[in-house]
């Protein structure tokens, strides 16, 4: 017996009614009386984020998600891309933009124009975007065959869209519309532009900034954080991007198929082999001139600080230095210690989590020349523990110091500042989907972390996603405030490392159940990852900083 209605089950009130067969998810909000803090943005429905444009034709578990929530905010973030881009191409039709990254709470973008952008024209572009938004204008998906996705995209001169669909796996690729406005983006959008109401634009250093709603806060704008350092390593490693002519996901993929991987590998190895090298010259003659006595490294989760420490180890050996690594992990306070954060779990990423007095003691006895007894953390028992382990330094030897607490200063308050040289690692990707699509550096590093715990560590992809909220924000709160004290910022992301963990991370992500409420986010970066062909690792160099990651590396960890 056919029927017209069907079974949805509401996660939010925790009730299951039956609906008309086809109802969006937009009109089952006030059907189910879905009462959420901030703006639902999207939805997960059997634990897969869907727009809320999504129809329901069988039975289905759907979970309102609002904008405080990482998939909802990507949601209102892409939709407001659309609205930015929209009116660049409205105002300035021969104009080309890029959207490059996150940066200081926002999005960095540039415009390539005949006329200069100054205040008066930004002023008009906000204004456009205003209009748009009060418009209300839907955001339509149409799908086709990818040929003739791509053939559209090359008719409107966008190549870099083009180029990626072209490049990757996909018999049927979706387009939006946004009134004649034509855009690519590869997650979910809102039903229509008038979701969008909060946002700015602004200047910011030689381009502009797209501001967002705050995460803690999203009726309120992200204050700005000037992060210049960090735009700088950006900047310079879009340089070197554009001399390779691999700005894009789809130029990468061209270059697969035309059989210049091996090339590609080989000179984004030796950028990198450079990048420290040059920073290991810049220690070696802060130490021949009296200063550097410690060096100090930190960086978040999966940012690769490990491997560089080990390799800047050996460029300072061909410098005629002897580096000697102290493990901040050895001067964690007693288990029983450790702080509590707030929801009174043992907080193992709180600077407080480590014994200050004693490691500050310890490192400028060492720094003094006097000999000193290092402790051994005891992770079995929670307990410090001394070995008989002595250290003092001679005349070359130069201390290394490894750990996310490293550039805080607090860490080092009685440490003077020219004694310290400071390295901040991260894994800044610079490479772009295609011109309006960036890739987040969180994305790539959780990448990373998801191959190395299920290698090494024995965690499943679940165990990982689950605690992916908790880490990251550790590092917004331990990490990311202290990195601009950094004398240099080292940029440990490969252009072409996410076509070579595609191969690893797949495996691990398809393991999860769908059941499981980690679905979501595996599912996306399961879909992200289609849009690189596959590489192997066979020609990664023992000593590459990606085999920390994927095995394989001629370092002991």
């Amino acid at each position: 017996m056919m029927t017209n209605t069907v079974r949805i089950h509401c996660v939010n009130t925790n009730e299951a009614k039956e609906v008309p067969v086809g109802t969006k998810l937009m009109d089952l909000i006030d059907f189910f009386g879905v009462k959420m803090p901030y703006l639902i943005a999207n939805a997960k429905v059997n634990n897969k984020t869907e727009s809320l444009n999504y129809q329901v034709f069988r039975p289905r578990q759907v979970e309102f998600v609002d904008i405080s929530d990482s998939s909802a905010m990507r949601t209102y973030v892409r939709s407001l891309c659309f609205i930015l881009a929209k009116a660049v191409n409205d105002l300035l039709p021969n104009a080309k933009m890029y959207i490059e990254h996150a940066v200081s709470r926002g999005y960095y973008f540039k415009i390539e124009a005949d006329t200069l952008i100054g205040d008066e024209e930004l002023n008009k572009i906000r204004i456009r975007m205003r209009e748009i938004v009060d418009a209300d204008l839907p955001f339509v998906q149409v799908e086709k065959e990818t040929s003739e996705v791509v053939e559209l995209f090359r008719e409107r001169d966008m190549e870099d869209k083009a180029l990626l669909l072209e490049t990757s796996d996909l018999m049927y690729a979706r387009y939006s519309k946004l009134d004649d406005y034509i855009d690519y983006f590869y997650g979910c959008l809102t039903p229509s532009s008038g979701y969008i109401r909060i946002f700015d634009i602004d200047h910011y250093n030689g381009g502009f900034l797209l501001r967002i709603p705050n995460r803690n806060n999203p009726t309120e704008l992200e204050p700005m954080m000037r992060q210049d350092r960090l735009l700088e390593a950006f900047h310079e490693q879009l340089k070197f991007l554009k001399i390779s002519k691999l700005a894009n996901v789809g130029d990468l993929n061209k270059a697969k198929l035309d059989n210049r991987m091996s090339e590609v590998i080989q000179v984004a190895e030796a950028y990198q082999a450079k990048q420290i090298a040059n920073i290991a010259e810049e220690i070696t003659n802060k130490f021949r001139e009296g200063g550097a006595r410690v060096v100090l490294i930190s960086g978040p989760s999966s940012s690769g600080k490990t491997t560089f420490r080990k390799r800047l180890e050996i460029q300072l050996l061909v410098n005629m230095l002897r580096p000697i690594g102290i493990s901040l992990d050895d001067y964690f306070v007693e288990r029983d210690n450790t702080p509590l954060d707030e929801f009174g779990e043992k907080d193992y990423e709180s600077l407080y989590a480590l014994d200050l007095p004693l490691f500050e003691k310890d490192l400028l006895a060492l720094m003094n020349g006097d000999e000193v007894e290092l402790p051994t953390y005891n992770f079995v028992t929670g307990k410090r523990e001394y070995n008989g382990h002595r250290l003092k330094l001679d005349d070359n030897n130069i201390l290394i110091v490894e750990g996310i607490h490293a550039l805080n200063p607090e860490l080092t308050v009685h440490v003077p500042h020219g004694k310290k040289y400071m390295v901040y690692v991260s894994a800044l990707t610079s490479i772009s989907l295609d011109d309006h699509n960036w890739i987040p550096a969180s994305d790539n590093r959780l990448l990373r972390r998801l191959v190395r715990d299920a290698r090494y560590r024995g965690y499943t992809a679940s165990d990982t996603l689950s605690r992916w909220s908790s880490v990251r924000r550790g590092e917004e709160k331990w990490i990311f405030p202290f990195q601009d004290n950094a004398d240099v910022m080292f940029n440990s992301a490969m252009l072409y490392e996410l076509a070579a963990i595609r191969r690893h991370a797949e495996p691990v992500l398809e393991r999860v159940p769908r059941t499981a409420p980690e679905y979501a986010e595996a599912y996306r970066l399961l879909k992200f990852l289609k849009y690189f062909n596959y590489i192997t690792d066979d020609e990664l160099p023992p000593t590459s900083l990606l085999r920390e990651f994927l095995g394989g590396s001629s370092f002991q960890y």
